[in-house]
Parts: C-alpha cells; sequence; structure tokens
C-alpha cells in the first residue's frame, strides 16, 4: 500500500472517530438533560424558584438543587429608562447618531486610565489613531450626509430647548428622506431644519418658523419649501399647530402666575369656539391670549415683552388681542 493511501485512510478513520465521539457527547448531554428537567425520586416536573436559589419537584416538594448562581443583575429597575441607566453594557442604541452609538469614540484627554499625561510620541500616535477613527465611521458619503445632518439636527434642537423625543423623531424623518433619495437638488441644512420642525410639531412641542430661521442656516422661504416637499412626499401625518400649546413656554418666559396661564387657555378655547381663529398664525393668537390674560389677573407684561417672547411683532399682538377683546365684549367669555 503506497503512502498517499495510507494517509487517506488514516484521515477517514479519523473521521469516523470524532463523529463517533461527537454523537456520543450530545447523547450524554442529552440524557443529562432530561435527568435534570425530571425529579430523581418520582420523575415529576422540576420548577425553579429564583427568590431562595432552589430547583424543586412540583410533585412530591422533593429540592433538587441548592444555592442556584443568579446570573442576573444585582440591582433593580421598574422601568425601561431606569434600566438603560443602570445597564453597565454601554449605551443604549440611538437614532441621533448616524451609526446608532455602536462604533468606537477615541476621547481627547490625552491621559492614560491612571490619569497621567502621555508622552509626546504616545499623543502623536493617539491623534492618528483618532483621524483614522472618524475616516472608518464615515465610510462613504450617505455616512458623512447623514452625520452631518445629525449634527445639524441636535445643535438646533439644543438651541431651540427641544427634548429628546424631538430629536430621535427628527433623525428617523432624514433618515426616510435619505433612503427616498429626497435630498438631490436641495441642502443638506435645509432637510435637516424641515425634520425637526415637523418632529416639532408631531410630539405637540412646536416651533414658529421665525424660531427655526433663527437657529437654522437657511432661510425662511428655503425652509418652507422644504418642509412642503418633505412632508408631501414621505406622507407625515401633521395637524395643525394648536395654539395652546405655545401657551406654558410663553408663560414661563415671561414669569406669569398659573391663573394667568389658565385664563390664557380658556381665552383660546373660546376663540375656537368662536371661529375666529382660522387663518391666523397659532403663535399671534398665543402671545395676544397671554397678554390679555396678564392685563385681567392684574399682572404687569408689556407688549414689548410679549413680542421678544413670541419673536412677533407688537403690530400683531394688538390686533389679535383686539379680535379676543371683541369677543369678550360680545359676551362669550364667562
Amino acid at each position: 500500500m503506497s503512502d498517499t493511501k495510507i494517509r487517506e485512510y488514516v484521515s477517514t478513520d479519523r473521521r469516523r472517530t470524532d463523529a463517533t465521539e461527537t454523537a456520543a457527547e450530545s447523547e450524554d448531554e442529552s440524557e443529562t438533560e432530561s435527568e435534570i428537567q425530571a425529579c430523581p425520586e418520582c420523575g415529576g416536573t422540576l420548577v425553579t424558584d429564583e427568590a431562595h436559589g432552589e430547583t424543586v419537584c412540583s410533585d412530591c416538594g422533593l429540592v433538587v438543587e441548592t444555592d442556584a448562581v443568579d446570573r442576573g443583575p444585582e440591582w433593580r429597575a421598574f422601568d425601561s429608562a431606569e434600566r438603560d441607566s443602570k445597564s453597565r453594557v454601554g449605551a443604549p442604541t440611538t437614532r441621533m447618531m448616524h451609526d446608532k452609538g455602536l462604533s468606537t469614540n477615541i476621547g481627547w484627554q490625552n491621559k492614560d486610565a491612571y490619569g497621567k499625561a502621555l508622552s509626546s510620541s504616545q499623543r502623536e500616535q493617539m491623534q492618528r489613531l483618532r483621524t483614522w477613527n472618524e475616516r472608518f465611521r464615515t465610510r462613504n458619503s450617505k455616512e458623512r450626509n447623514l452625520k452631518q445632518a445629525l449634527g445639524e439636527i441636535d445643535r438646533m434642537a439644543s438651541a431651540l430647548g427641544l427634548p429628546e423625543n424631538v430629536r430621535e423623531t427628527a433623525s428617523v424623518i432624514y433618515r426616510r428622506a435619505l433612503d427616498d433619495d429626497l435630498l438631490p437638488g436641495r441642502s443638506i441644512e435645509g432637510v435637516a431644519t424641515a425634520a425637526l420642525y415637523a418632529a416639532a410639531r408631531q410630539a405637540g412641542t412646536p416651533r414658529s418658523l421665525d424660531e427655526l430661521e433663527t437657529v437654522s442656516r437657511v432661510d425662511k422661504m428655503e425652509l418652507t419649501r422644504t418642509y412642503r416637499y418633505v412632508v408631501r412626499e414621505l406622507k407625515l401625518q401633521i395637524e395643525p399647530a394648536d395654539p395652546e400649546q405655545y401657551v406654558p413656554r410663553f408663560a414661563s418666559e415671561l414669569d406669569i402666575s398659573d391663573e394667568a396661564e389658565r385664563q390664557a387657555r380658556e381665552l383660546l378655547r373660546n376663540a375656537k369656539e368662536a371661529g375666529i381663529h382660522s387663518g391666523k398664525s397659532p403663535v399671534g393668537l398665543a402671545a395676544a391670549a397671554v397678554y390679555a390674560a396678564a392685563l385681567l389677573t392684574n399682572e404687569k407684561v408689556t407688549q414689548s415683552e410679549v413680542s421678544e417672547v413670541a419673536n412677533i411683532s407688537e403690530v400683531t399682538i394688538r390686533n389679535r388681542y383686539k379680535e379676543l377683546l371683541e369677543v369678550d365684549d360680545a359676551g362669550l367669555f364667562a
């Protein structure tokens, strides 16, 4: 018999032996699992008591195992937010980052794990690593586009004081616009601002177009045009802005009482019943209602202060204020 045939024979025999050993091990494991799942005394079903760390037979009550290892966390959490804050496996994924927060981030501090300063050669090496890390995080033009847009959304949302859920929603809207190829012919800043404006209205914390224009890098005309295009193409369900949604923010910035805020809400509700809100700016109505409520509750608030907070002209406040007073004189207010 030649050497080649001998090697082939030995290899075939070895594979058969390995397969036999694997099958025997799997049978032993299955037998062990079946023994664990059944009571050794009566063959009944075993139940694990996690509170006491015991495995007990549900039929005869035999304690099969004690002092079981609890592989869960040592802390308790009563909601998802508390569970995420106590988790030790890293931050949860978020759509506010182009890679959903799954990539590595190298800190800017030139210190090691013990807080000691790095040498000059180590600092140069870390700087090279940061540069290549940033290059690897954005592998193509689509990811670079998304990174820039999500940064713009986060910057504008921080300037406007919008909550995190609005930022998440705006990120989802922009991702949908990018996937549907709606960006050609439009600026990244314009679509990002339109997504943030739509998300704020969907979440019930709207901001006016003038406020968006002050923090955005696009003008009001481009913003409105891009907003209408995004809403139409993505078929977003956005209801008309309610003037009452602006009242809490205006009242907080003007530092008026809760009674005045309640009175402003009542003015707006009765104005809706009278039908004078149709075709009017919700920001102007809300500002006029807050100004009127402050006067009704004998609080000192000037039109210029309301105009500065609401970012609208004093003329608009006076016109809407007169309309509210006309409804009041007609006897529609209690």
